[in-house]
């Protein structure tokens, strides 16, 4: 996904609106939406970033995706609703959904991040795609909103749950290391490479002073979840939790 080579065609707000958001009736704020403080800095005419739209947008689909889920999902109980919209609304998951509408191209940078590639940053991505969601808010409320983003959380949840995306490799770790005796595990980063826009670190994960999984992300929160997985792969905790249920 960091791959500058994999550059997106450019689409203006207005295409872009036309193409997915055909009931969007106020480009400009549509226009902000996709405005990275990048761009501000080379163009002082826009006038204003994206960030307070990614703050409102934030907002907004917590509660557009917990009603969804809640009405979805008549039986689930509370615990795995929580997780299950974490799971959507994670930066991952988020940039993801940017990806399929392809809003990549659409996205206002400096010239600088644009080179670096951040039209391609899941970071970058999802802030744009809380944008765009705190815009829709505001041109068509929140019905606007749950027709815009419906059709997304229909498959990624079907793919969360086949897949078990809701699950935290973290907790269970913890919890595994509890409950057989053991201090919590320790998580140290091994190395951080790359440019400040686009770096990339190696975290260990340690159970009982032991190195018991290493994993390697575009963020320190990324990398440690990964080596939490593998330490749960490599500890056979699934296959413990089996046996003991």
């Amino acid at each position: 996904m960091d791959n500058p080579n994999n550059k997106p065609k450019t689409e203006s707000p207005a295409d872009l609106a036309t193409r997915l958001l055909p009931d969007m009736t106020d480009i400009l704020l549509l226009s902000r939406a996709l405005t990275h403080r990048s761009y501000l800095n080379e163009h002082p005419e826009a006038l204003e970033d994206n960030e307070r739209l990614e703050f409102l947008g934030d907002a907004v689909l917590d509660f557009v995706v917990g009603a969804w889920l809640y009405n979805r999902y008549p039986e689930m109980p509370e615990g795995d609703l929580t997780r299950m919209r974490s799971a959507l609304v994670h930066t991952e998951q988020l940039a993801n959904f940017a990806l399929e509408i392809g809003l990549g191209g659409a996205m206002r940078l400096g010239r600088g991040e644009h080179q670096a590639g951040g039209y391609n940053r899941p970071g970058l991505l999802c802030d744009t795609f809380e944008a765009v969601i705190g815009a829709i808010y505001l041109d068509s409320d929140i019905d606007g909103v749950r027709k815009f983003i419906t059709p997304m959380l229909e498959n990624a949840a079907d793919d969360i749950l086949i897949n078990h995306k809701d699950e935290d490799p973290k907790s269970n770790l913890q919890e595994w290391a509890q409950g057989n005796g053991y201090p919590a595990p320790v998580y140290t980063t091994r190395s951080s490479s790359g440019p400040d826009h686009s770096k990339l670190f190696e975290v260990d994960v340690l159970v009982d002073g032991k190195v018991c999984g290493t994993g390697i992300g575009s963020s320190k929160q990324a990398a440690t979840k990964q080596a939490a997985a593998m330490a749960i792969k490599n500890l056979h905790i699934a296959e413990w939790e089996t046996s003991v249920k």
